[in-house]
């Protein structure tokens, strides 16, 4: 299998991402990788769509700090997209949404052109097309989600902050990594306004009710294929404890991983989840729960395998693997006939 991952720059990926995991596993099973970043799409005048692609030349690092410096250090080579089996989208737009723009939407956009041309892509494009931002967030249902404002309006914001006697939760409709989050207890809070400056600076801003779990952490439950990801027993979930006096538990905003105990409650979200996740083609995702409520659906580079490796010594990159290899040959099988939407979740 010829599978190409799609990241934001080759310069940013690190030796704990998610992305450099399936790397190695795929490495380690024989498989060509190669990596994209958004500029790497070339469409020609006739039609033929080609990837300026950085490849490891018959090498197979074996530790993610020999494969990092391989990449950096690897040649680029021009690449017909129909000879790639799959296009892996593990770009995050929000990286790129204030310095390149146009990066950010070059993944789903050039990702439906490579499924046009034979190439199984995931998550699906035209999914991913539809879940540019947080307002995805309010397609699913209102039983498994915070009640929640989007606006730039402050009058509204105070009036929502009002009904609420624990506060609110205000971050950016566009946004990861726990960056511009903050817990407002009243509408008076004085620094309110500087706060919803701050953050309407790059678009709307997203106002929750406030979780009084959520100072216990969040569980970051991985699913594939629409279902919980697990192994004899074990899922792909770990929990994320924030730092005292900080509402923020991702770990790039100084979180504590710990083993999670996922709840029949916690299933229950991801059941009522599927339906659409399947519809729209998301093939891995990450659920961000508190409780019996979810705050965030991570359709474009849900990380943690790493961790979960670490806590309990199963690599959950196995499993995609194989789940990638299987969409491979039923492709095969039926000679074009699926559409990716399709492929991306069986």
């Amino acid at each position: 299998m010829r599978i190409a991952l799609l990241v934001n720059a080759l310069e940013t990926e690190a030796p704990a991402y998610t992305t450099t995991a399936l790397a190695l596993a795929a490495l380690a099973r024989g498989h060509e990788v190669l990596y994209v970043t958004p500029g790497d799409f070339i469409l020609r005048p006739d039609d033929t769509l080609m990837i300026r692609a950085a490849g490891f030349d018959g090498t197979r690092p074996k530790k993610p700090e020999t494969l990092l410096r391989a990449l950096r250090d690897a040649d680029r080579a021009v690449v017909n997209i129909e000879d790639v089996d799959v296009l892996f989208l593990r770009n995050d737009p929000s990286e790129d949404a204030e310095s390149r723009p146009w990066a950010s939407h070059a993944g789903a956009n050039f990702g439906r052109l490579a499924t046009e041309r034979g190439t199984i892509v995931v998550n699906d494009p035209c999914g991913l097309a539809l879940a540019q931002d947080k307002l995805y967030f309010q397609d699913f249902p209102v039983a498994v989600r915070p009640t929640t404002l989007i606006s730039k309006d402050i009058d509204e914001i105070r009036a929502f902050i009002d009904g609420y006697s624990e506060g609110v939760i205000i971050k950016p409709l566009q946004g990861s990594g726990g960056r511009n989050v903050f817990r407002v207890a009243t509408s008076t809070e004085g620094n309110l306004t500087q706060i919803v400056e701050a953050v309407g600076v790059v678009g709307y801003l997203i106002v929750q009710s406030y979780l009084p779990k959520a100072s216990e952490g969040d569980t970051r439950l991985f699913l594939m294929n629409g279902r919980p990801l697990q192994r004899g027993g074990v899922y792909a979930a770990f929990r994320r404890v924030p730092p005292k006096g900080d509402v923020r538990s991702n770990i790039h905003g100084s979180g504590t991983p710990k083993a999670a105990h996922v709840t029949k409650e916690m299933l229950a979200i991801a059941e009522t989840l599927r339906p659409k996740l399947v519809e729209d083609g998301m093939f891995l995702v990450g659920l961000d729960i508190v409780g019996d409520k979810l705050l965030e659906i991570n359709v474009f580079t849900p990380g943690g395998l790493q961790t979960i490796r670490e806590l309990h010594d199963i690599d959950f990159c196995e499993e995609i693997l194989d789940s990638l290899e299987n969409k491979v040959e039923i492709k095969k099988t039926y000679r074009g006939s699926l559409s990716n939407r399709i492929l991306s979740t069986l």
